[in-house]
């Protein structure tokens, strides 16, 4: 059975109705990454980050999953050898059935302690109080990496992408480092699906690379079918 490896970006969730960062009237047009996406910016206002958090938190709830979500849910529980990784820090990918996924910005849903960057606390919907402490003894912050930080799960991820067969990217400018380095780490055989309607930054050159515009919830169900179809043939 194939290993497959599917690695998205904040566009799978925009169709879901939630803000990016990067796009024209992406959440950078309204914030300073300073103000809101860094350790400095916890020191000198956690209110405001607080608060920001808060607001996608209560964001990300009402969203739902879309069909891109789904079809790699579906991908997964019909080929269990799929792993996810993902950039976002939402849970749709998890509300639409898939399991195990590696976020590497971290978790919307979740609090991290902060003297310990994987020591994490589920939070009940969408507000932090801030004041509240980790039974570590330190004050709880969204677990978010901020710009400037370690991705804790990276190694992890790149030892995944190192086994791919297949790999579908989704919704990724790649221009985020380190995260987007990761299809440096796929072996030179492995087939390449980049679904996004726009221009990733990535190396026309890159051997076994198909690059699909469309948007998610259009090319994402149709490649997940297109693989299901072809491992069942080889069943035949």
């Amino acid at each position: 059975m194939k290993n497959i490896v599917v690695f998205t970006g904040a566009g799978i969730s925009a169709e879901s109705g939630l803000s990016t960062f990067r796009d024209s009237d992406g959440l950078w047009e309204k914030y300073s990454v300073e103000e809101i996406c860094t350790h400095e910016a916890w020191e000198r206002n956690p209110q405001l980050l607080v608060d920001f958090y808060n607001a996608r938190r209560r964001d990300t709830l009402k969203a739902q999953p879309n069909a891109a979500h789904l079809a790699i849910a579906e991908l997964q529980k019909k080929i269990p050898t799929t792993r996810i990784i993902t950039q976002n820090v939402d849970d749709l990918h998890e509300r639409a059935g898939a399991i195990n996924v590696i976020h590497l910005h971290g978790e919307i849903t979740k609090l991290r302690s902060s003297i310990n960057e994987t020591a994490t606390v589920s939070l009940n919907g969408w507000e932090q109080h801030y004041g509240d402490r980790h039974p570590d003894g330190s004050l709880l912050r969204p677990y978010i990496v901020f710009f400037g930080e370690g991705v804790p799960y990276f190694t992890a991820a790149c030892d995944i992408a190192s086994t791919a067969d297949i790999m579908i990217v989704v919704g990724t400018s790649l221009n985020v480092y380190p995260a987007a380095s990761l299809l440096q780490y796929v072996p030179k055989k492995t087939q390449i699906y980049l679904i996004d309607p726009g221009q990733p930054a990535f190396n026309p050159l890159t051997p076994n690379i198909t690059h699909i515009r469309k948007k998610a919830t259009e090319g994402v169900p149709q490649v997940v079918e297109n693989i299901l179809n072809n491992a069942a043939e080889r069943k035949l």
